[in-house]
């Protein structure tokens, strides 16, 4: 079942050369049914990561250019009168896709950013008084630039939260980008992708990843993170349940990706990083890697 996610994660490597662990982080936070949050400076891949996904799997494809101007209509969409029809005509916007590319999402006003809210976690938006349902599978990806750069709104707690994972990708190794020097534009090479798995093989993936078996020896370790989360002195908020469910569904994700039905406290620990860096947060203000790591030094598999 997993070979066409494998064939996709290989092609992706082809095109963000040294990127492995980041590829295949991206894909299982798709099959977990997530979105995914890369902070990273300009120029890194971000958008080619994106467009590269949508065209491995097969799915449609809309880059929102955020900011500070943009307006939540501008998001979701709006309706005008049809005088043919007598009636007034919807105008869907870019949410409308199955993968969007929130590009520098920090960028845009705090009233902008909350029209994502209702989308990520409900798969719908409210317009004029209706319920419109979006497509499936519903993947959202948002790039933000650090904070330090100037014209940022930063994202508040609520909308971190609707991340399931976070992740940077990072300068290219030497190796790596020597290739890309002297390579095929990657925007070329993502033009020509063709999808390794259909619409129907992806969504079977998707509810296959609920089907991963938990131990309750598992989900005990499990609830010993969070509640170490919540007791670490100078975290100023600890792991939400949301949290919680997040990382069990990601690393359900991770195991079938391993070609497991069964989830190891392997899988928890490597994707445990990615899912609460952007959730801990210290006093002080600094990235929660620093709490990732000391929960995973800290908090026993077995008691």
């Amino acid at each position: 079942m997993t070979a066409g996610i494998e064939r996709a994660a290989a092609r992706l490597d082809a095109i963000l050369l040294g990127k492995t662990r980041q590829v295949r982080l991206s894909l299982c936070c798709l099959l977990a049914g997530g979105h995914l949050l890369i902070e990273d400076i300009p120029g890194m891949g971000k958008t080619t990561l994106s467009h590269a996904l949508a065209g491995v799997l097969g799915l449609s494809y809309n880059r929102i250019q955020f900011t500070s101007d943009l307006l939540p209509a501008d998001v979701l969409g709006f309706s005008t009168y049809d005088r043919e029809a007598g009636s007034m005509l919807f105008h869907p916007g870019p949410i409308f896709s199955q993968i969007i590319l929130a590009d520098e999402i920090n960028r845009a006003s705090p009233r902008t950013q909350s029209a994502l809210l209702e989308a990520m976690e409900e798969r719908q938006v409210s317009i004029e008084g209706e319920t419109r349902p979006l497509p499936s599978p519903f993947f959202v990806i948002a790039t933000q630039n650090p904070l330090d750069q100037g014209g940022t709104f930063p994202l508040p707690e609520s909308q971190l939260d609707r991340f399931l994972m976070c992740l940077q990708l990072g300068y290219p190794h030497a190796s790596a980008e020597r290739e890309l020097l002297l390579g095929v534009d990657r925007r070329q090479m993502t033009a020509e992708l063709q999808p390794e798995l259909n619409h129907e093989e992806l969504m079977q993936l998707q509810q296959a990843v609920q089907e991963v078996t938990v131990s309750s020896n598992l989900l005990d370790y499990l609830q010993r993170i969070l509640t170490f989360s919540r007791e670490l002195p100078g975290v100023r908020y600890g792991l939400s349940p949301r949290a919680g469910l997040g990382l069990l569904r990601a690393a359900r994700a991770w195991a079938l990706m391993e070609g497991r039905d069964y989830v190891l406290p392997e899988d928890l620990q490597l994707v445990l990083p990615n899912v609460v860096e952007h959730r801990l947060v210290r006093d002080n203000r600094d990235s929660g890697l620093a709490v990732a790591r000391q929960i995973l030094d800290q908090v026993p598999v077995i008691q």
